[in-house]
């Protein structure tokens, strides 16, 4: 069957997915079809001609090479959603640290051991200092109504908050699941002015970057409270450690310190614990291991993040799988190389995707490796299979 190499340290589950369709698991792997990894930096990899796909137990994908990888024909999924609960809740549990100096609380009430039987009267007396806002009532501006976005958005209707979203390429899926309460607003500079507390859920990308900007905060309420479990560079920290300093922003949480945010006034920062959780690492792993299986056997491209998403049910007695750049006529000269040799065509498929498109075929009976070469042969056709 097939081999796959673990890097990191992967939840048992995944790999024993693997490991029951017969698949080889393991770290040791030598020259496998496929890669399952968490956070390895594959930048700088020389990849292997056997390589066909990896498998990100994750959302972010940061540390692979996305587009050489394209390039190479190698498929690259990961692992949307399946941190999504993990990631929602941690976010809530930032906007009340936003809210509540809970952290100043914890130390405050710790330095007052010893004290016997004055803590009470104590406690009384200097709880006033960590005090602060309730969720109940305020404004929510979500940015980015993915899976972890639009769970973030139903849940803090919950807390009687008005909640409006921005995301201008909503996905049907998560427009269906989201609450028809959250208001949807076209422009985020809309949101940026009318919110208290603002939670970042972006990819982070070329239009992501250094989106909460001087500009942007210029024209948000003063005071507001912005909480960043999305990515580092999504936020200028500059702009922020400024907008912190004059108090135009009351609160910054984010999960991504550095060493000119630790110790700025009123920016908690956190280790990266969104998505840390045992059940978060298992559903990731679980997902990554089965859209790695399900393109090993069947061809079938499920939560690609370089390549067309393509699923098609298996007919006929072979699967001509096809990774070409989306350019005109690529798949009639295809086809004419089939036709050519009399070969019935029971079932096929083509997705594009920006500058690179993926070609199903199922075919009557198997072809032999002279068709598969001369396909090759053409400079647009990055890889080919037969399964």
């Amino acid at each position: 069957m097939f081999k796959i190499r673990t890097m990191n340290t992967i939840s048992p589950l995944g790999t024993q997915i693997l490991e029951k369709h017969g698949c080889t698991v393991g770290q040791q792997v030598e020259k496998p079809e496929a890669l399952l990894i968490r956070s390895a930096d594959l930048h700088g990899t020389e990849f292997w001609p056997e390589l066909l796909c990896i498998g990100r137990a994750g959302a972010g994908v940061n540390n692979i090479p996305i587009e050489d990888c394209a390039e190479r024909g190698i498929v690259v999924f990961n692992a949307p959603g399946a941190n999504a609960d993990a990631t929602k809740e941690m976010i809530i549990f930032d906007m009340l640290l936003a809210s509540r100096d809970m952290l100043g609380a914890i130390d405050w009430v710790r330095s007052i051991s010893g004290k016997g039987g004055e803590i009470p009267a104590l406690v009384e007396k200097g709880k006033s200092a960590f005090s602060g806002p309730e969720l109940c009532g305020k404004s929510l501006g979500v940015i980015g109504l993915g899976a972890i976005g639009s769970l973030v958005a139903n849940l803090a209707l919950e807390f009687g908050m008005t909640v409006r979203g921005f995301d201008p390429y909503i996905s049907v899926e998560s427009a269906w699941r989201l609450s028809r309460d959250v208001i949807h607003v076209d422009y985020v500079d809309e949101l940026f002015r009318v919110s208290d507390y603002i939670s970042l859920n972006v990819p982070y990308n070329e239009s992501t970057h250094h989106m909460i900007n001087a500009e942007a905060i210029a024209t948000m309420r003063p005071g507001v409270r912005i909480v960043n479990e999305s990515r580092a560079e999504v936020v200028d920290d500059e702009a922020m450690i400024a907008a912190l300093e004059s108090g135009r922003v009351g609160k910054y949480v984010t999960d991504f310190p550095n060493e000119r945010l630790i110790g700025v006034k009123n920016c908690i920062t956190l280790p990266h614990l969104g998505a840390c959780t045992p059940e978060s690492e298992e559903k990731c792993a679980v997902m990554a291991a089965q859209e790695i299986y399900d393109y090993l056997k069947n061809g079938n491209i499920k939560n690609s993040v370089n390549l067309p998403n393509a699923s098609l049910d298996r007919m006929g007695v072979c699967r001509l799988c096809v990774i070409h750049r989306n350019v005109p006529n690529k798949i009639n000269s295809i086809l004419d190389l089939i036709s050519k040799r009399n070969i019935n065509i029971e079932h096929m498929l083509n997705k594009p995707r920006g500058g690179y498109a993926y070609t199903m075929i199922d075919l009557a009976e198997r072809v032999n490796g002279e068709i598969t070469a001369e396909i090759l042969r053409d400079p647009d056709v990055l890889r080919v299979r037969v399964i």
